[in-house]
């Protein structure tokens, strides 16, 4: 939260309370590049799940509202403060409306690309998981990508949980709850996301990507204090 433009000079931030701050956001931010449409949501809510359940922090296009912005910067702006990007390149079906297929996927990722491999600082630090729905498929429709590691899910919610949790416990060298473990909490969290929601006027369709991981966070956060979790 900004500090307030009354607060006096002891009480706001200095400059490296501001830089640590902004660091430690950075290093929990996990971009995630997915489709949209309401035929992988199963697989973006469980993404998003999964990435809080780790200890992360999603974020996408989805949850800046801004309309006097342009959209391909407000995606850059969003990379630019992610460590992490989680990149989903399944979705290659023509668009129903207009017949075309759909590449912001790819463009995405080639932004983060470019950022990890041309940026400065701490952009050269980051790290990307690219994921498709068959081994090898990508091959066929972007090859220029040719020797990165793309992992399978299948199109399978619990696949797709254990490959976002290993990689990120890989990557960030932290100590992880078990895919197991994370999938059967998105079990439990979609079972009882209607209730939760409904309580405050809601339904679960209605849910911005900031409702839905608002919603995610404190279920987490109530489910590992019952469970008294060493890692909540």
């Amino acid at each position: 939260m900004p500090s307030s433009p009354d607060a006096s000079p002891a009480s706001r931030p200095s400059k490296a309370e501001h830089a640590a701050a902004e660091r430690a956001a950075y290093d929990a931010g996990v971009f995630v590049n997915c489709p949209f449409d309401d035929g992988y949501k199963p697989l973006f809510n469980a993404t998003v799940f999964a990435v809080l359940d780790c200890g992360f922090e999603p974020r996408c296009a989805l949850q800046v509202y801004d309309s006097g912005q342009v959209r391909i910067d407000k995606i850059m702006k969003l990379i630019e403060g992610c460590r992490y990007g989680v990149h989903d390149i399944s979705r290659t079906e023509l668009d129903a409306v207009n017949q075309l297929p759909r590449f912001n996927m790819p463009l995405e990722l080639g932004i983060f690309l470019g950022a990890q491999r041309l940026g400065r600082g701490r952009q050269r630090e980051k790290g990307r998981l690219i994921l498709d729905r068959e081994p090898y498929r990508y091959q066929r429709f972007i090859s220029d990508i040719a020797g990165q590691d793309v992992a399978a899910h299948g199109g399978e919610l619990a696949r797709l949980i254990g490959i976002v949790r290993d990689w990120l416990g890989a990557t960030a060298g932290r100590l992880l709850p078990g895919g197991a473990a994370v999938a059967t909490r998105f079990a439990a969290f979609s079972v009882e996301l209607p209730g939760l929601v409904a309580a405050v006027g809601l339904r679960p369709e209605e849910l911005t990507f900031t409702d839905y991981a608002t919603a995610v966070a404190e279920w987490l956060r109530r489910d590992l204090a019952e469970l008294g979790d060493p890692l909540a």
